[in-house]
């Protein structure tokens, strides 16, 4: 009998692989060239003289009302420029990230067919965490300036941010941007409304950059997601008993859906856990209405009730 159930796991297991490994094929298959263009290197590296060119190139990046002087200035400043030389270091050959770029719009025009193949351009921005990826239809901005790695001693922001200002986090970055551009909003702001909003966006990274670790989609650290998996239990049955799920206190997005160094059961894990729990399990609600619910594409996951989800989801925290 053991015998036959190995023989009837090792099936599966083999028979999942081959399903992966057609599906891979078939994305390898898709023609895609993603034009990456390094406006950052065309802005420092252009004379005074021939700001107007760049302006007439590049329009959307000056907004109307800034006088020549903002982006002269900006041009000539000694820390700019030091961060410009810094990003150059870094990406001096940008073909590895480019590569990736390419796999990665393989795999949207395999899930999203009508989704045109946008044009990526390279920028070194304000150092704004909250804009280093935009996904905008036919273009992708990247800023640069914040994937220099998370010890870089530019970055003077707290570790739950710095942590993710690695190259790796690029497409996963993207890949946010892309979903939260595509899921329908809701009027729903439940808490397990939200969870499944997040879990959406994280489940399209399972499938868009397969490749990728959990704790690379997620933005954590390999011990973040244990800590998750261990307390994944604890935590819902905390949601369940305290009432949460349906709740739509703004406070508990802050708690546990934004970014933050940790989340805030106001108990003693407080300190080990890390933020965004809420997000972590609306992915495994997702992760379970997926595999409880056959022949559900990725782009009617994503118009999908967040309600009908959670309720055909069948979710049950591994104990």
């Amino acid at each position: 009998m053991k015998i036959y159930r190995f023989a009837v796991v090792l099936c599966l297991f083999f028979l999942s692989c081959n399903q992966k490994s057609k599906v891979e094929k078939e994305v390898e298959e898709i023609p895609v060239d993603v034009k990456v263009e390094r406006f950052d290197k065309m802005f420092f590296e252009t004379k005074p003289q021939d700001l107007a060119q760049v302006k007439k190139q590049y329009p959307f990046f000056f907004p109307a009302g800034n006088d020549d002087s903002v982006w002269l200035q900006k041009m000539n400043d000694p820390i700019w420029k030091e961060v410009y030389d810094e990003v150059q270091k870094k990406y001096s050959n940008f073909e590895p990230v480019h590569k990736e770029f390419d796999a990665l719009f393989q795999h949207v025009k395999y899930y999203f067919p009508k989704t045109k193949t946008p044009k990526v351009i390279t920028v070194i921005g304000e150092m704004d965490y909250n804009a280093k990826a935009i996904y905008a239809d036919s273009l992708v901005i990247v800023a640069l300036e914040l994937y220099l790695g998370k010890e870089h001693k530019f970055y003077e922001f707290p570790n739950y941010l710095k942590q993710n200002f690695e190259e790796r986090q690029i497409m996963p970055d993207v890949v946010s941007s892309f979903s939260y551009r595509n899921i329908p909003d809701s009027p729903d702001r439940s808490l397990v409304a939200q969870m499944v909003f997040e879990g959406k966006q994280l489940y399209a990274k399972d499938l868009l950059i397969p490749d990728y670790t959990d704790a690379e989609k997620m933005g954590y650290t390999p011990e973040q997601i244990k800590w998750c998996e261990e307390n994944e239990a604890y935590m819902w049955r905390y949601f369940i008993e305290n009432e949460m799920l349906y709740s739509d206190d703004p406070k508990l997005r802050t708690r546990f859906i934004m970014p933050a160094p940790f989340s805030k059961f106001f108990l003693e894990i407080d300190n080990d856990s890390p933020g965004r729990v809420g997000a972590w399990i609306g992915w495994q609600m997702v992760r379970s209405y997926m595999k409880n619910n056959n022949n559900v594409s990725l782009a009617d996951l994503f118009k999908t009730d967040a309600k009908e989800i959670f309720e055909k989801s069948k979710y049950k925290p591994k104990k």
